[in-house]
């Protein structure tokens, strides 16, 4: 009778099983690219500017953070709250005192662009509004590129106006002081006014009644980004954005010399004391906002070189904090707006590959490299604001013996960037081709679908032609740039009418295509339909098997490896947001699994997906699969690990 029950109970459990729902909760959460993973704590998006008030606190202005007010405070390494809401800031310009804070604002159908607006400190609220530009029709342009204050006057560089417009803190004005092209600003303790000139690398001083006194010229190719004057030391500090990389420190005594500099000279391009392209505790990118508190900390805000027209998704938050000895003391740091990063076959996974950026580590890990070289690539698509597509910070990879292959796009592209690197570089991505481009013989746009395989081949649906382009990887050469070779078509699948995503898994010959909405004029979103082909390359480009039909709607990322694919979602139709990923068998189109926040205390995980490519995924040589997804809300990118 024992023997009976124990079968039973064993006949009982395999037969609960075999219904049972997919798995929830055998994945692990973690996050990368903020300093902190909860939305309350985490490091805003992309600041430009900022200003350190003689307590510590830390204020920073941007142009867009969706789940943080426009302007960040900061104190001790920490979040303390935000002013504004996300798209009020244009982020070019803020100062403050003891009462207020003064920062440009963002162009507004009700003032135009070229204003400042004056904020409480206390209570965080706007109470004054500043018209500082004649330009008001700028929507996407830095009109005010500088702001300082002293005692009871503001002042404010009219970038366009060539002039700098001084006003009361209470905004009655008060006279010009005509210059051409200003930018940063400081005050020095005699009420003289230093106004950066970054396109001819001079910074020239006023007197307080606007009389000419100094011109500093710096050297060849400087571009000075960011001033404070110092009045412990008497010096004026520069941050300059040209290839030294570095901040500059001018004695303000008599005729001003250069006394000495802080930081690296070429910065994180410096290949004397790091590799190419490696950020680090005095390896600034593009420094942008410099202050010191009464305690004599110094505190050093880079902007990673990374942008787009709108000027709001740039290549992060990087904020240094260094005692008064010149020792780094903390860092705070955040992700693009939006972006993902690809984890690195060639390191098991280690790395992570993002648009502008890579990463390692876990609890918001270690920003590692800024790949962008702006001065011997300044036409890459990452720093042309010309480009046609509107950011570039999602990343794809592809990893063969000693090479990669990065490939870069927007939220929601039809074109696709590609670099690569090589020793002699490090971690700087060097611009190769652009899908459409010559180098794939096609104008066409890619609305169909992308793909880059672990075997660097590319396959792409391109628009309106009804066929899926493989375009096979032929070679690298010497400096490790690859070469494609002619684009073979295969005709799209009726029965997958209209393509919107295409995965090739090399390594199994494994073809997996989805279906957009039918009907809709939407080529970015994906339906509910995905068909899978065993043995694609072999000649099986008719009979999916499995198929997999989805149970929720609003799916808009895939990924796939090994024998899984991965889907993220944004809204399925007009419910909720859905922020899981689900994973499905592709040998039998089962949902084994969906990852779930497994650690919200420390981890947010909460944002849909509103970008195509937003999901990346990699089967590590343990069994563990690594899938990362675009984290909006936040500025980080969520780490699900998970062994079946």
């Amino acid at each position: 009778m024992v023997e009976q029950k124990r079968i039973r109970a064993v006949f009982l459990a395999l037969t609960i099983a075999a219904f049972a729902p997919a798995c929830q909760a055998q994945n692990t959460t973690d996050w990368l690219a903020n300093t902190y993973g909860t939305l309350a704590g985490h490091v805003g998006n992309t600041a430009r500017a900022m200003w350190v008030a003689p307590e510590g606190v830390i204020y920073t202005a941007s142009m867009w953070d969706e789940y943080e007010g426009g302007v960040a405070i900061y104190q001790n390494g920490r979040a303390a709250g935000s002013i504004g809401t996300h798209g009020e800031f244009q982020g070019s310009a803020i100062t403050g005192n003891a009462a207020s804070i003064f920062a440009a604002l963002q162009y507004s159908s009700a003032y135009g662009s070229g204003a400042v607006g004056r904020y409480n400190r206390t209570t965080r609220t706007r109470d004054l509004l500043i018209q500082v530009s004649a330009l008001s029709n700028q929507p996407r342009v830095d009109v005010v590129t500088g702001l300082a204050t002293a005692g009871s006057l503001l002042y404010a560089s009219d970038f366009f106006g060539n002039r700098v417009r001084v006003f009361t803190t209470d905004g009655v004005w008060k006279r010009d002081i005509n210059v051409a092209s200003p930018g940063a600003l400081a005050l020095d303790g005699a009420g003289n006014v230093w106004v950066a000139q970054k396109k001819t690398g001079t910074i020239v001083e006023f007197s307080p009644t606007g009389a000419l006194l100094n011109t500093i010229q710096m050297p060849v190719d400087s571009q000075p980004s960011a001033l404070y004057s110092d009045a412990s030391t008497g010096q004026l500090m520069v941050g300059d954005e040209g290839p030294d990389m570095n901040i500059k420190r001018y004695k303000l005594s008599g005729t001003p010399t250069l006394a000495g500099t802080f930081g690296i000279q070429g910065g994180y391009l410096d290949t004397t004391t790091g590799i190419k392209g490696q950020v680090g505790a005095k390896r600034f990118t593009r420094v942008t906002g410099i202050g010191k508190d009464t305690a004599g900390n110094l505190y050093v805000l880079n902007n990673p070189w990374g942008g787009s027209w709108d000027l709001g998704r740039d290549g992060g938050t990087d904020i240094h904090a260094y005692g008064a000895a010149g020792n780094l003391q903390w860092t705070l740091q955040s992700l693009n707006f939006e972006g993902v990063a690809a984890p690195d076959p060639a390191t098991d996974g280690a790395l992570f590959y993002g648009g502008t950026s890579i990463h390692a580590g876990t609890a918001g890990g270690t920003f590692v490299a800024n790949t962008v070289d702006p001065f011997a690539y300044p036409s890459d698509p990452r720093v042309n604001f010309n480009d046609r597509a509107r950011d570039e910070h999602f990343g794809q990879l592809a990893s063969m013996g000693g090479n990669r292959i990065l490939v870069v796009s927007s939220q929601n592209p039809d074109t696709f960037y590609f670099f690569h690197f090589n020793a002699a570089n490090g971690y700087i991505a060097i611009p190769d081709a652009t899908l459409p481009g010559t180098a794939f013989n096609t104008t066409a746009p890619v609305r169909n679908g992308f793909c880059i395989d672990s075997k660097g081949g590319v396959w792409a649906g391109l628009d309106r032609t009804g066929y899926i382009y493989h375009y096979p990887l032929t070679r690298f050469d010497a400096s490790g740039k690859p070469a494609w070779g002619a684009g073979i078509p295969v005709r799209i699948p009726a029965s997958i009418q209209p393509l919107t995503r295409i995965i090739y898994l090399a390594d199994s010959d494994t073809m997996i295509l989805g279906q957009g909405i039918v009907g809709s004029t939407d080529w970015t979103s994906i339906g509910t339909r995905i068909e899978v082909y065993h043995g694609w390359g072999a000649g099986n480009t008719t009979a999916p098997n499995p198929v997999i039909n989805l149970a929720n709607a609003g799916a808009k990322s895939i990924a796939a490896a090994g024998n899984h694919l991965f889907v993220g979602y944004w809204f399925g139709g007009s419910g909720p947001a859905r922020p899981n990923i689900d994973a499905f068998n592709l040998t039998t189109g089962n949902l084994d699994a969906t990852l779930i926040n497994t650690s919200s205390s420390t981890v947010d995980a909460s944002s849909a997906l509103d970008s195509m490519y937003g999901v990346r995924a990699y089967l590590r040589s343990t069994g563990e699969y690594v899938v990362t997804k675009n984290n909006v809300k936040g500025s980080s990118i969520t780490v699900y690990r998970w062994t079946p």
